[in-house]
């Protein structure tokens, strides 16, 4: 079991620990509904020192890049952060990352925990572009201060300005006292705020900062249990439930990742896909009735046919009703079709409907 630099401080606070991508985790503190309030209301902190951080450097940076990525990185200038995801050979996906330009012939990328050692693998297998490859995961802390509030509480810690930065940018600079820290104004929540990564030396100050400039606004820890149903409530996919390496990005709704404008692993395999078009498709639902889905869960339509199988699914605080996601036969995707998801043997009435599921201001 791998620790973050934060697990004494989680401990401290009663935070209930699971094992989660090889790390032990919090999954809560005083309970996910609070927490989740408190990231759509005010801001909320999230360790996620799991993720994996690895750096390319060299001449060839941008052309690895772009080969082993769906989207166009050469659209990157510097301080700019990418959405995208790695294609695995035979057309489903290996992961989905951030891709943060540093500068020219530097290139950051923010890879899942679990994945940390396979992603390694894939893009060793493919660095025929001579880039140097640093694996900076082990020593680098990532918190995830998130909320509409967390740009207000954090301004007195930064030296550049929060709230003037644009959403999918990054600056280094000082914060908290602490040199060379990247503040990235991406998250996983759909309420704003910042992503901040530094050496893990100094994990316990930075936290303390955070915590004391926070607590005007009524600052909180947050686990993983939080982070799911907020991403859940955006509709943003999970690896490992929504997408995984079965599962194509045309299917899961990536279509607006995947640039056919050049050459990348398995690119003339999807582009035929795209053309040809997919037989399922990842579709956000709604519970008509009262009932959590839950993944793994059987869909049908309403004649009892089996159509598909429920990827991520919860009971939305914000929205105080189940919402879900899941593959379905393309006939079933369409906005508004009315289906069924079997919740222990029962059939409970859904509809499809387009993520986000929370809107701000609901």
């Amino acid at each position: 079991m791998n620790f973050t630099a934060f697990h004494r401080l989680h401990e401290q606070l009663g935070a209930k620990m699971v094992p989660f991508a090889g790390f032990s985790m919090p999954v809560q503190y005083e309970g996910i509904s609070a927490e989740h309030e408190a990231v759509r209301k005010g801001v909320g902190v999230f360790d996620v020192s799991h993720m994996g951080e690895f750096i390319l450097k060299g001449e060839g940076a941008l052309d690895l890049v772009q080969y082993v990525t769906s989207n166009d990185a050469s659209v990157l200038v510097d301080g700019k952060v990418q959405y995208s995801c790695l294609p695995q050979e035979n057309g489903g996906i290996v992961d989905d990352l951030l891709v943060y330009r540093i500068d020219e012939k530097t290139y950051m990328l923010v890879v899942n925990a679990a994945n940390i050692g396979k992603d390694w693998a894939h893009l060793s297998k493919y660095n025929r572009f001579d880039v140097e490859m640093i694996d900076i995961s082990s020593r680098t802390s990532l918190l995830a201060v998130q909320g509409p509030l967390a740009a207000e509480a954090l301004q007195p810690l930064a030296e550049i300005d929060l709230r003037a930065m644009e959403h999918y940018t990054f600056k280094k600079g000082v914060f908290a006292g602490i040199s060379n820290v990247l503040v990235s104004a991406t998250g996983y929540t759909g309420s704003g705020g910042f992503e901040i990564y530094f050496e893990k030396t100094h994990s316990e100050e930075i936290w303390k900062r955070i915590f004391e400039a926070g607590a005007p606004y009524g600052i909180k820890p947050a686990g993983l249990g939080a982070r799911d149903t907020l991403r859940l409530e955006m509709g943003f996919c999970l690896y490992g439930n929504d997408i995984d390496d079965t599962t194509s990005p045309l299917e899961a709704g990536l279509g607006w990742i995947t640039r056919f404008t050049k050459d990348f692993v398995n690119s003339a395999n999807l582009q035929l896909q795209k053309e040809k078009g997919v037989s399922r498709k990842l579709v956000g639902f709604e519970m008509l009735e009262r009932g959590i889905p839950r993944q793994g869960y059987e869909i049908t339509d309403k004649e009892g046919a089996l159509i598909g199988k429920v990827t991520s699914g919860t009971q939305a605080p914000s929205l105080r009703k189940g919402i879900g996601m899941g593959y379905v036969q393309k006939a079933f995707a369409k906005e508004g079709t009315l289906l069924n998801i079997l919740i222990r043997g029962q059939a409970v009435g859904a509809r499809v409907v387009k993520p986000p599921f929370y809107k701000a201001g609901q």
